[in-house]
Parts: structure tokens; sequence; C-alpha cells
């Protein structure tokens, strides 16, 4: 039976070929799986917001350009190599209506900073599921490298 890896808000969790990664309660925040399948190594980061603005930056695994950056670091510290690798990423939904709310749409503003990091990195972004309003639970499995995004009322979505 496959180990399971849960990782929590602002975490980041990395598996070489065995194991599931799971991260739940994606609303706004975003699930990021990297995968270089010629040695099988994957990680799931789950960033909250977009940019690392953080006076002495704590947890850089929080922020999708910081969080991207750290986790690829430390895949490529164990072999990895971003010129194999692939992304997949879920969430990123707008869950709350917020009116006259200087900050906007949360979930709009990850999508958008993923997206340029991993362009910005040299990452492919293989698939997706962001958007919507739904909360979503991203499972990704090592050794298949394949992802499965879980919502409530929608079927299970394979990535």
């Amino acid at each position: 039976m496959d180990k399971k890896l849960t990782i929590g808000i602002a975490d980041m969790k990395m598996t070489q070929r065995e194991g599931i990664l799971i991260t739940y309660a994606l609303g706004s925040c975003i699930g990021i799986c990297l995968y270089d399948p010629a040695i099988k190594l994957a990680a799931l980061v789950h960033i909250m917001l977009p940019l690392n603005m953080e006076a002495g930056r704590k947890n850089p695994l929080k922020y999708a350009d910081t969080g991207i950056r750290e986790t690829l670091r430390q895949m490529e510290a164990k072999g990895g190599r971003r010129s194999r690798m692939v992304a997949k990423i879920a969430g990123g939904a707008k869950m709350f209506e917020v009116n006259g709310g200087t900050l906007g749409n949360i979930g709009q503003r990850n999508i958008e900073s993923v997206h340029m990091v991993l362009k910005r990195e040299g990452i492919k972004l293989a698939k997706e599921d962001v958007g919507g309003t739904v909360a979503r639970t991203l499972l990704f499995d090592a050794a298949t490298g394949q992802g499965c995004v879980r919502s409530y009322g929608r079927p299970e979505l394979v990535i």
C-alpha cells in the first residue's frame, strides 16, 4: 500500500518512486505538483498568496514565487532536472465575494502568479484545475505522475 504524505497550508513535501502526496482545503490557495518523470521525483507545495513581500521571509512556502523556487531548489538537490519537470496545479477558487476590498480575487491572483513563476522557471504546465468557486483536495501519485482532484458535488478529475 502506498504511503500518504499530507501537505498543510504553506507546506511542501517530496517523495521518490512511491507514495501519495495529498493536500486538503484548496480554496483560493493553489496546490502545485512538480514532477521529474525520469527519476519519479514528486513534490507538492500548497501556496496561500501570490508574492512574498513579507519582511524577513520566514516561510517561503506560503507564496507562489518563493514557494515554487524553494521546491525546485530542493528537487534539484535530489537530482531533479528542470528540463524534465512538469507541473500540475489545482485551486485558485473565488471563495468569498469581497465588496470594495483592495485585495480583489486572491484566487485569480494566485493562478496568474503561479503561471508566471512556472514560465519564468522553465517548467511546463501539463494540466490544471483552477478557478471556480469550490474548494478542492489534490492528490498526486509519485509512481505514476498522475494527479487527482476531488471537490464536493463534482466528479473526481484526473490531472
